[in-house]
């Protein structure tokens, strides 16, 4: 796989609907994407979900190409209700942690291993999870519940918790937004947050959290400028907080991905954010929302995999393993209960 031609494209795409057209299809041929992200509305029942997944990686011929999903629980579950489990909110995890750090350690793996149960039988390898923001007074709800607690050690652990549940099941985890998106006081879907706290309480904070758990296989950056790291540009087209501050300071070494293309926080065209992410040192552009002119724009742009990209990659494929025994029923049972003790001992 030295010859360039051979390497997948530094990109990961969204596709329109439950089913490939012929035209996705011959794209995803000619493009070689690294892999494939679903939303909800790829997702209509598990048959169907299965078969999207096989032919989104015979597109490229690659069965090993990722497919990644935000399956996070709450308002973001991309696979839900009455076809898939009701997946609590990450906030939940953190009501329990304030009494019972122990048990809501407990509660968040157990999750986090019955979401990698549920996604493994799909043939999904890649959940965007944990979400390790922490939320701040005054910032926007796109992150509220989302995120587990407003304190950096509690996110931290249940964070931790996530990653081995995860990866016990046999999906790679992504840890996001990096480097912090709480203090956020827009949603970049919309807008470019702009946050303007001194770097040592960032540092304090926000990226406790992200330099815990710096070992993780992938992350994902924010479209959120920080004027004390580089007041003119967002993390994922900051060459200065991905140099400094994400493998810098956080001493993140995984693949890193940005977050998606097409939300308004960036600005220009789609060719041109791809290219600004990829100078800045991301190693994979995330396009989402299925629209081919984007996607063909995004494509012109990128090229395959650098180097140091493929060994990350390769480095975190390697972590993937086919996953332990695990008795998902009981595992509901006790994760369950677990959530009821949170309930009932809540003020």
């Amino acid at each position: 796989m030295s010859d360039p031609e051979q390497l997948p494209r530094a990109v990961v795409f969204g596709c329109a609907g439950e089913r490939l057209t012929s035209e996705e299809k011959d794209f995803f041929a000619r493009t070689a994407p690294l892999g494939f992200i679903l939303f909800a509305r790829n997702c209509r029942n598990r048959p169907q979900v299965r078969r999207l997944v096989e032919d989104l990686r015979a597109s490229v011929g690659r069965t090993d190409a990722p497919v990644l999903i935000d399956q996070e629980g709450g308002r973001v579950a991309r696979l839900s209700p009455p076809v898939w489990r009701a997946v609590p909110a990450a906030a939940v995890f953190g009501r329990l942690a304030a009494g019972d750090p122990e048990a809501a350690h407990q509660a968040a793996e157990l999750n986090a291993r019955l979401l990698a149960a549920e996604l493994t039988d799909l043939g999904i390898t890649v959940n965007c999870l944990p979400l390790l923001d922490v939320p701040v007074a005054g910032g926007h709800d796109i992150i509220g519940d989302r995120a587990f607690a407003d304190t950096a050690e509690v996110v931290a652990d249940l964070g931790a918790a996530v990653l081995s549940g995860l990866l016990a099941g046999g999906v790679l985890p992504v840890i996001k937004h990096l480097p912090g998106h709480g203090r956020a006081a827009v949603d970049s879907h919309e807008a470019l947050p702009v946050v303007e706290a001194p770097r040592k309480l960032l540092e304090e904070t926000d990226f406790t959290p992200f330099r815990a758990l710096a070992d993780a296989p992938l992350g994902m950056t924010a479209h959120v400028v920080y004027t004390a790291l580089d007041p003119a540009q967002p993390a994922t087209t900051s060459q200065t907080v991905i140099d400094q501050v994400i493998r810098g300071s956080i001493g993140f070494q995984g693949l890193l991905i940005s977050d998606d293309l097409s939300m308004s926080a960036l600005a220009g065209g789609l060719g041109d954010r791809a290219a600004a992410a990829l100078a800045a040192g991301c190693d994979v552009a995330l396009h989402c929302n299925g629209k081919a002119d984007e996607m063909a724009a995004v494509a012109a742009a990128v090229g395959p995999l650098g180097e140091a990209a493929r060994e990350r990659w390769l480095a975190a494929r390697a972590r993937l393993e086919p996953p332990a025994p695990f008795d998902a029923e009981a595992a509901q049972t006790r994760l369950q209960d677990l959530l009821v003790q949170s309930s009932a001992e809540a003020p």
